[in-house]
């Protein structure tokens, strides 16, 4: 009876659990995938160019690198579930930054509140991935993340919706009143534009802070990452190795992160742009990225069913791989709806690569897992440079042909499905 009541209180804990991270994954979306919006709203009020405007997801996500590492060692003092609230509050204070950023039109101020949310979004992932992987079997990771990955998601075309028509509802009007001013009207008019997103902010920042003091009197249980090398199988892995930089396949799992987030932004944040350049408006073409989000969550759904009973983490991968290569060669070559469908549908392709290339790249890394997961966190800077790469590119040709940009990156992530993954793996 002991027995099974201690069983019983494992199974509510582990429930409760996993409850809790996913409501994190549901605010990492929530926060991430509005700057699919953010990017052409600010291109308007800040006159940029579609290389200027993805100093948005420069921002947001360079704070990645940069945070990677501080975060870790903040984990190590805290432990995972403390390091969450940590992070809620820094992107409350992010989402506060907008404030005067919005009252002064100040892209510069924008992209430091951008920094400030990705720098709490880094010390929340760096905690809550490996938390999530390590909660349960390696074997069913992915299918855990898969879960994270439509909490996400589904924020994500909350977020995206309601921030949309918010800023975006009389877009039509808005940009032919704005073409026939200049001077001090253009100035006033453009500020009162972007004094739109203050309250959105606002409210976000309350409820950050709300959820941050909810998971610090949850009493999450806490996962020991020290104990995972008195399993056998990581002992010989794990033998003559000091430091993390030591395991090949994490180090190019590290990598395959880098490319795989740089092609996910790239294909979800560079629709409302490229939307208009095959002819729609605004409005409309912001909301494309609801769409890739919905593909996104298909995959992910597919994921759950699919993965470990039918696919292995490393076979989803493989697949993964090859739909992306191949929807942007058809995405480069089609036009109007059809390529707009296309570059949709590279968010189903990469939909299970997260999931599948997380547990990879921490496979048996033992007492090595924060610091693992850490430099795994810091790959999230693909999202910060490869978008510039492609901005650069749709500036000096066009916002269709910069998605060639993307083929070289499918061919990397295939190849560490096939070989990378298991380069220095000691069996």
């Amino acid at each position: 009876m002991i027995g099974e009541a201690l069983n019983s209180t494992k199974k509510t804990n582990y429930a409760f659990a996993i409850s809790i991270v996913g409501g994190l994954f549901f605010i990492f979306g929530f926060v991430t995938w509005l700057n699919s919006v953010l990017i052409p709203f600010l291109k308007q009020v800040c006159h940029l160019t579609d290389f200027q405007a993805y100093f948005v997801t420069l921002a947001f996500y360079i704070s990645y690198t940069v945070m990677a590492i501080p975060a870790s060692s903040i984990l190590k003092r805290t432990g995972f579930t403390k390091g969450m609230s940590v992070g809620l509050i820094a992107m409350a204070v992010g989402s506060l930054i907008f404030i005067p950023a919005a009252q002064t039109r100040s892209f510069p101020v924008f992209l430091i509140g951008l920094f400030t949310q990705g720098a709490g979004l880094t010390l929340l992932q760096t905690a809550s991935n490996p938390y999530i992987t390590i909660l349960g079997p390696i074997e069913s990771a992915a299918k855990r993340i898969s879960i994270m990955g439509i909490c996400n998601k589904v924020a994500g075309m909350i977020g995206i919706f309601v921030l949309n028509n918010l800023l975006f509802s009389d877009t039509q009007t808005l940009s032919k009143k704005i073409e026939s001013l200049a001077g001090s009207e253009l100035a006033a008019e453009l500020d009162i534009l972007a004094s739109r997103l203050i309250i959105p902010y606002i409210i976000m920042a309350i409820v950050l802070v709300g959820l941050a003091i909810m998971i610090h009197k949850a009493h999450l249980p806490e996962v020991n990452t020290e104990q995972e090398i008195t399993r056998p199988e990581d002992e010989s892995n794990l033998k003559g190795r000091t430091s993390a930089l030591q395991f090949p396949y994490l180090m190019l799992g590290v990598l395959c992160i880098f490319i795989y987030v740089g092609v996910e932004v790239i294909a979800i944040d560079t629709l409302s742009l490229y939307g208009q350049y095959q002819g729609f408006d605004l409005n409309t073409a912001g909301k494309f990225a609801i769409y890739s989000l919905i593909a996104l969550t298909a995959g992910y759904l597919l994921g759950i069913i699919l993965i470990p009973k039918y696919l292995s983490q490393r076979m989803a991968l493989i697949i993964c791989a090859t739909l992306g290569f191949i929807f942007t060669i058809l995405a480069l070559i089609s036009t109007g709806w059809i390529s707009i469908g296309f570059v949709i549908l590279l968010s189903f392709a990469n939909a299970l690569m997260w999931p599948s290339i997380w547990p990879l790249a921490i496979n048996k890394l033992g007492r090595f897992t924060k610091t693992g997961s850490a430099l795994l966190i810091m790959g999230v800077a693909g999202g910060a440079l490869l978008p510039l790469v492609y901005g650069a590119l749709a500036d000096t040709s066009n916002r269709q042909i910069a998605y060639w940009i993307l083929l070289p990156c499918y061919v990397y992530i295939l190849f560490y499905a096939a070989r990378g993954y298991r380069a220095g793996l000691k069996v």
